[in-house]
């Protein structure tokens, strides 16, 4: 049974320098639930990697606030943050001289102490991320040496490896081949249904946001941000308002949208 681990009230996101606050998107008020898998949809510079940064703990937000398990984000020290959220960002890790396996271990560092010792459940909990991901063949190999396909898997392993509650991706799925996309996002519904996590993506995989997602923020300048089920944003018709350009269509039917030859 899901239960509401995110809630989002009157929130503004942004950023303040000398000039004064430059609003990117809000005032917002939403929910996250357990056991669910949203996807964050919107065109290039709408917002989305700041909100998820705010949501995560990573900037403040200009106005409002963000509670985690009905506790504020400002209120969590950054240990137990990190035992609650881990986050998968699109920035290349700079590391070098590190393999597989020990990037992946750097998600139980909340758990292992100063001297970073792993138990027997750490152990376990890499283990499982490693075959989760399918990188077995991989946790040898140097970071610097994978390509963006098998780092982007390194690094969703590392957030596995985290075993918080929940889990917050940007693009995760952004250079992987179409099989490979489709196997991330299979298994990031699994992992919210089967162990009732709260899965919160941002993503341009459109159709397959569609078809996989539970929930679905829309997320525009102009338009603001929308939240609903698939068959709610379609049937209010803002996945239309949002997304139609010259050359696509969205069949209100399959739900789905459609390219429109000339």
């Amino acid at each position: 049974m899901s239960a509401e681990t995110i809630k989002v009230c009157g929130l503004t996101t942004g950023y303040r320098n000398s000039k004064g606050d430059i609003s990117i998107t809000g005032p917002l008020d939403a929910t996250l639930e357990s056991g669910e898998l949203t996807c964050l949809l919107g065109p290039n510079g709408a917002g989305k990697s700041t909100l998820l940064r705010t949501l995560a703990g990573f900037q403040k937000p200009l106005a409002g606030y963000v509670k985690v398990e009905g506790k504020k984000l400002s209120d969590y020290s950054g240990r137990d943050l990190a035992r609650t959220i881990s986050v998968v960002l699109t920035e290349k890790p700079l590391l070098e001289n590190m393999d597989v396996e020990t990037l992946v271990g750097l998600g139980r560092a909340p758990y292992t102490g100063f001297w970073g010792r792993f138990s027997p459940e750490d152990t376990e909990a890499v283990e499982r991320a490693i075959s989760l991901m399918g990188i077995d063949s991989l946790r040898h190999r140097m970071v610097q040496s994978l390509s963006d396909g098998e780092r982007q898997k390194t690094m969703i392993a590392k957030a596995f490896a985290q075993e918080t509650p929940v889990i917050f991706l940007d693009e995760p799925t952004a250079f992987l081949d179409y099989p490979s996309k489709v196997e991330i996002m299979l298994l990031l519904y699994s992992l919210a249904h089967k162990m009732g996590k709260t899965i919160f993506m941002s993503t341009h995989d459109l159709d397959m946001a569609l078809q996989l997602s539970d929930k679905i923020w829309l997320m525009d300048k102009k338009l603001g941000v929308r939240t609903g089920t698939h068959r709610e944003l379609t049937d209010s018709g803002d996945l239309e308002r949002y997304f139609v350009r010259p050359g696509i269509r969205f069949d209100r039917e399959e739900g789905l949208f459609k390219v429109v030859r000339y």
